[in-house]
């Protein structure tokens, strides 16, 4: 199956499926509308962060890391304990689910001007040199990822507005670090619809329209890419 006729939604709300969440409200709006919009044999799959396994880059795996690296350069093998071969598995399985797919909506609330634990270990997972990424002279990284057109769609919920170019838009890293290592792997298109303002009581129900009139204008533009 070519990648351009897969979606990889990744979910890094902690609360999978809670409808009282804005940016869940904001990805199922989105859903409605592509569904209608994608070709018919275009896939769309799921990844939960905050309920599969998505390991971290612990002791274990940075053991693993250390042995598979001496094994490609040694004639004498350092065998893999059996965890470290089931976390290096899962971290692969993980790489080749996202190299399959060409087009991404990443749905968060921002944690701290930042984001979700859970969905830097995922990034952690698949940012991996040789797979996503490559090093040139002199260490720069060189995406891989950027032999045909792919897509990425950021939806994040937030309490604060962040548009106001004021002292909360300057701590906005969320956005800031997703746009570089998307673009750092070769992915160029890279957007944001923002649920934002929602602990604020004032305007919030005019906030989130527009957040369904923005991620609708998006669902149609991502399915004419495809």
């Amino acid at each position: 199956m070519s990648f351009m006729k897969k979606t990889l939604i990744i979910n890094a709300h902690p609360k999978i499926d809670d409808t009282a969440s804005f940016s869940i409200r904001v990805m199922n709006e989105f859903l409605a509308h592509y569904r209608q919009a994608i070709p018919s044999d275009h896939i769309i799959e799921q990844l939960n962060l905050y309920q599969d396994d998505i390991p971290t880059v612990d002791r274990t795996v940075l053991s693993a890391w250390d042995k598979q690296a001496h094994n490609k350069k040694s004639i004498e093998q350092i065998e893999l304990t059996d965890q470290e071969k089931k976390v290096t598995d899962r971290i692969q399985h993980l790489v080749d689910q996202f190299k399959s797919a060409g087009t991404y909506v990443i749905v968060m609330p921002l944690h701290n001007f930042n984001i979700p634990s859970k969905l830097k270990d995922y990034m952690d997972d698949i940012l991996i040199a040789g797979e996503t990424f490559y090093y040139a002279k002199g260490g720069r990284g060189i995406g891989l990822l950027n032999e045909q057109k792919r897509q990425c769609l950021l939806i994040q919920g937030s309490g604060a507005v962040y548009t106001n170019n004021d002292w909360y838009t300057q701590v906005e890293f969320s956005y800031k670090y997703l746009h570089a290592m998307f673009q750092f792997m070769g992915i160029e298109d890279f957007e944001i619809v923002r649920a934002q303002g929602t602990a604020r009581t004032e305007g919030k129900e005019e906030r989130l329209i527009l957040a369904y009139q923005q991620v609708e204008q998006q669902a149609h533009r991502l399915a004419s890419s495809l």
